[in-house]
């Protein structure tokens, strides 16, 4: 494997910039200095006026996922792939097992799917059922795949929504593994009831689907798992937040000193509800996703969270259905396969939107694209960071390169762009992974089945330890 030596840029992590290059040899970070030679027959990057950072990693993205009777467009290889092209070297997808479905089995079917990634990959695996023979495998899961986070789906009702007993048992069972639990926070039995409710009252096309799904629907799950997970004391991940009611929840309980966590799509940072009343149906079924795009004013308080730590993490929930597939809800907004794409553009759009407005700099963007959820999920410094010994995923960013985002130059496979015509300025020249220019200046030189499983260690003995022996202790009298 040749090296690699980007030079003359200045290097971004989360805690610090600092001008160095960077050389790059057998997959890893070997050097991060000022004034490196190039070793014999290495290839050499000028990074000069541009910046070098950890690549992105996005912590939710669904490849080849079979969901609503169909099966997204973009597979392992599609979907990594664009992901490359936009600078995010590292997914973390999702194993949905149906009900029933032996954990383990779904596991090694997702697994089977991924071998052709051509970037790497890690699972969250989704709890929907309980039983002993579950708890087990949770073990097996932690112990011996790596896997150090389990998703719980509190709204699809009739298909994978979690009952609370089952949020219990499983919550309990990943603290006792050193696990995370996350969670779609949606009330599925509100959703159920108000998507009846919204067609009984005649509204059958996308606008709908916003109706069904108010903040507050979100909001009351979000409450729910956090208080669960506070008496437990569990940390807890919660993905998609889209609206003030639930990112709100989150700051409560992190000012109580709880461990609770909370991830942005790139979507709800940019896009607001208007877009399901455009009177074309398939651009507005192109839009349906879970939770939706609330209205304007939602996604500036996600910033503000973002700003303050109290959001952490920004992903894209990918997830393509093509105009054909979401025609099946034609007659019954319902019946819309639920996604959205994004793998490609959340980079730009983040920093466009946030380090070009002064929401964030270039170091908070890294940590809210990479190093936050390499450090949540247990696998920093090995991602997330530019340092000696680190894989070598990086993107070269160039800050005043611009690029009209479009269906028709984007690299996944989906029909349709959520940031169609949106012009952004920052944009990747180069993207390495696993020290390999895998993106150079436009051309994508992706390679199906290059792309490794990540595994990610559980956490130690402390996990949620400190929040556990809170609520285990004494409560002192009150006198008055």
């Amino acid at each position: 494997m040749s090296a690699v030596l980007i030079r003359g840029g200045t290097v971004v992590n989360a805690d610090r910039a600092f001008r160095a290059d960077v050389l790059c040899q057998d997959g890893r970070i070997v050097a991060v200095a000022e004034g490196l030679s190039a070793p014999a027959g290495a290839t050499v990057v000028d990074a000069g006026g541009q910046y070098v950072m950890p690549g992105g990693i996005d912590p939710h993205t669904h490849m080849q996922l079979p969901f609503m009777g169909t099966v997204t467009m973009d597979d392992f290889f599609t979907g990594t792939a664009a992901g490359l092209a936009g600078g995010t070297t590292s997914i973390i997808d999702f194993v949905i097992p149906d009900p029933q479905e032996n954990i383990l089995d779904a596991y090694k079917k997702w697994r089977g799917w991924a071998e052709k990634s051509a970037s790497d990959y890690s699972f969250h695996v989704a709890i929907t059922w309980w039983s002993e023979q579950v708890r087990k495998d949770m073990g097996t899961l932690v112990n011996d795949e790596g896997i150090n986070s389990f998703k719980h789906f509190m709204a699809y009702k009739n298909a994978i929504m979690c009952d609370d007993e089952t949020l219990v048992n499983s919550f309990k069972r990943a603290l006792e593994l050193g696990a995370m639990p996350t969670v779609h926070a949606e009330n599925g039995e509100l959703v159920y009831l108000l998507q009846k409710t919204v067609s009984e009252m005649g509204i059958k096309g996308p606008e709908g689907h916003p109706l069904s799904r108010p903040p507050m629907v979100e909001a009351e799950a979000a409450n729910r798992a956090i208080a669960i997970a506070d008496v437990l004391g569990v940390p807890i991940y919660v993905v998609h937040v889209s609206c003030v009611e639930s990112a709100e929840a989150i700051a409560r309980a992190r000012a109580r000193g709880q461990r609770v966590y909370g991830e942005v799509l790139a979507g709800h940072l940019v896009l607001d509800d208007s877009v399901y009343r455009h009177p074309d149906f398939a651009t507005a079924a192109a839009h349906v996703m879970s939770p939706p795009f609330r209205p304007k004013g939602n996604s500036e308080f996600l910033w503000r969270g973002l700003q303050s730590g109290n959001l952490h993490t920004t992903a894209t929930d990918h997830c393509t259905f093509c105009a054909a597939q979401k025609a099946a809800g034609k007659d019954d907004f319902s019946k819309i396969p639920n996604g959205c794409g994004g793998v490609e553009e959340r980079l730009a759009v983040i920093w466009d939107e946030g380090v070009n407005t002064g929401r964030l700099t270039p170091s908070e963007f890294v940590a809210v694209t990479s190093a936050n959820t390499a450090k949540l999920f247990n696998i920093y410094p090995q991602k997330g960071s530019v340092s000696v010994g680190a894989d070598a995923d990086l993107v070269v960013w160039d800050p005043a390169g611009t690029k009209t985002l479009s269906v028709k130059t984007q690299h996944s496979k989906g029909d349709f762009n959520i940031f169609e015509g949106r012009t952004v300025r920052g944009i990747p020249s180069h993207t390495l992974s696993q020290g390999e220019l895998v993106y150079v200046q436009g051309d994508l030189r992706a390679v199906q089945g290059k792309g490794r499983y990540i595994k990610r260690p559980a956490f130690g003995p402390d996990f949620g330890a400190a929040q556990q022996r809170a609520q285990t202790q004494k409560p002192t009298a009150v006198t008055r």
